[in-house]
């Protein structure tokens, strides 16, 4: 089973936002054991191991269709046993969070707000194990 960790910056105030956050992470279970962590908002975010590929979320960073991520995140999950992304807080990433990623990819060229980030986040990991596994999810 792969293993999710997500770093994000900031906590989700709102609650619609926490729910669909909740939602994803109990479709998701079957799939990955995701781990969320939530770091306070306005400093560096503190990587607890270099090892594991980082995935940071920047606007600048790659754009893919949600079949290109999917395919990426397994073949990458199937490489390492853990992925991580790191997702910042209103002002973004640190430069010192953007070089110690792996990889940059950007959700869109618009900005989000950090909570509609980890939400987009996690459906769109959700959807990748809907393809891999080839079953139907619609919008």
């Amino acid at each position: 089973m792969l293993n999710i960790e997500i770093i994000c910056a900031g906590r989700i105030k709102e609650t619609h936002y926490q729910a669909a956050c909740a939602e994803y992470a109990k479709r998701l279970l079957p799939y990955c054991k995701l781990t969320v962590i939530e770091q306070p908002e306005g400093k560096p975010i503190n990587i607890p191991d270099d090892r594991i590929y980082t995935i940071a979320l920047t606007p600048e960073g790659k754009t893919q269709t949600s079949y290109d991520f999917s395919r990426e995140f397994w073949s990458v999950g199937e490489a390492h046993s853990k992925l991580r992304f790191l997702i910042g807080g209103s002002d973004g990433l640190f430069p010192k969070d953007l070089a110690r990623a792996n990889e940059a990819l950007s959700l869109s060229r618009m900005t989000f707000t950090h909570a509609m980030a980890r939400v987009l986040l996690l459906e769109q990991i959700y959807r990748a194990c809907m393809i891999r596994i080839g079953k139907k999810y619609h919008k």
